[in-house]
């Protein structure tokens, strides 16, 4: 019940923020062309809070269905217009201006995402590097003769440092052409190519959770293994040596570092059993963890580090300028945002599975999911989903903002506005185009929650 209400209230928190950017973006634009601004609202239906301000009298409310918003122009087409608002109605205005107007809102979807790039690029990037953990004998990945420790050095001719890099490149590759071209580096540093042949299966390889499995391999981490000992630690007291392999620590085995590291600094000033292995022999030693912090903030110690180049080889960490985190966070949105498109078209033609489209149950959960795991995660889902949110809107869809610029661009060229007629066979095509997206999207919904 718990998660739920997370879900929920993290999915609201969401979609409310990035809709009152996007309709911010409207209002703001129309303010400066001249516009009149007759309501500005977060939600649709009756409104559960408004009130009115400005020179104009606007309205600003919120209302009780928290899926969308709207910000509302006066427009002759809706109805009679005072011959002091004439200039000010959004039919009256250049086209140039209702193009500015209609493409402002997805582009402050896209400045948000930049925005949130920027923020969690300033303190710097730092995590697993893409290097290949397990990797099944059999598999698409065994076949091609990559190996446990390989790090993704290039997927074709474009480098990869994080595990988000390289599984675009990959998926965008694969699709692309049926197979991947990586250079791979080893733990000792040695380089190699390999190749990954899916053929026909990569629209398969698309569907949400099948890409590892599929492929056969695993995220890497780096094993257990000893690099260095602190001085006075409890290793180094314990008689552990550099070279040894931890096995279990309390009887729970061990086989990455990291599982090593999450259980020791549980367990602060605590007496373990540590299982490791010598020179291919099984041993057993018994110490007292140390401990540092205080409160809430303790942690235990152990002594050990993990080797300085296996650490350069499973890690990366970036640090940025001011000036340099914004332009990654401006070529993070971009690279997102034509991944974005390509997948759609791509969808189109069936050659990405139609199960990647999510609807608001899976969004939710992931909001949730995000929210759930801190700050910089909710800020980075905030990002991907207003990328998502400026591409959606600007569709050539008539409801859509795409689909009004087309209409803006149609008036430009014909010297007049699109018949009545066809304005509204054009919205009907947009709402039957809606409805089998969220057909899919619900439909996608419905099958995860039950497995």
């Amino acid at each position: 019940m718990g998660s739920a209400i997370t879900d929920l209230l993290a999915f609201i928190v969401a979609i409310s923020l990035l809709v009152a950017i996007h309709e911010f973006g409207h209002y703001i634009v129309g303010r400066w062309a001249g516009m009149k601004v007759l309501r500005f609202s977060i939600g649709f239906g009756s409104p559960i809070w408004s009130r009115r301000a400005g020179p104009d009298d606007t309205e600003y409310c919120i209302a009780s269905i928290p899926l969308g918003g709207y910000v509302r122009f006066l427009d002759g087409r809706e109805g009679p217009v005072a011959p002091e608002d004439e200039g000010r109605a959004f039919n009256h205005r250049p086209i140039r201006h209702r193009i500015a107007v209609l493409a402002a809102g997805p582009l402050f979807n896209f400045l948000f995402a930049i925005l949130a790039y920027w923020v969690l690029f300033m303190p710097g990037d730092e995590g697993l590097a893409p290097v290949i953990g397990d990797v099944e004998p059999n598999s698409y990945a065994g076949q091609a003769g990559i190996e446990f420790g390989d790090r993704i050095i290039r997927v074709g001719e474009q480098p990869t440092t994080t595990w988000e890099e390289a599984l675009l490149e990959i998926i965008d590759t694969m699709v692309a052409t049926g197979s991947v071209p990586l250079l791979l580096q080893d733990e000792r540093g040695g380089q190699h190519r390999a190749t990954i042949e899916v053929g026909d299966d990569a629209a398969r390889l698309t569907e949400p959770g099948v890409l590892f499995e599929g492929l056969g391999i695993s995220v890497g981490q780096p094993r257990a293994v000893i690099g260095m000992l602190t001085e006075e630690g409890a290793a180094i007291a314990a008689g552990i040596r550099e070279g040894d392999r931890i096995t279990g620590v309390n009887g729970q085995e061990i086989r990455f570092w990291g599982e090593l590291l999450g259980i020791v600094r549980g367990l602060p000033g605590a007496e373990v059993d540590i299982d490791l292995m010598r020179g291919g022999q099984a041993r057993q030693v018994s110490l007292t963890l140390g401990e540092t912090g205080s409160g809430d903030a303790r942690r235990g110690l152990l002594g050990v580090h993990l080797d300085e180049a296996l650490t350069d080889h499973y890690y990366y960490s970036v640090e940025y300028s001011l000036a340099g985190s914004l332009m990654a966070g401006v070529g993070k949105t971009w690279e997102t945002t034509l991944f974005t498109v390509r997948m759609l078209g791509r969808m189109v033609t069936g050659d990405v599975s139609f199960k990647n489209i999510s609807g608001p149950l899976n969004i939710a959960q992931f909001a949730g999911e995000s929210a759930e795991r801190g700050m910089a995660n909710f800020i980075g889902f905030l990002a991907i989903i207003s990328i998502s949110l400026g591409v959606l809107n600007l569709l050539p869809i008539p409801v859509l903002d795409g689909g009004q610029i087309v209409y803006q661009v149609a008036e430009a060229v014909k010297g007049s506005p699109l018949t009545e007629r066809a304005q509204i066979l054009g919205q009907q095509i947009g709402i039957l185009a809606l409805l089998l997206l969220m057909s899919f999207a619900f439909y996608n919904d419905i099958a995860r929650l039950l497995g």
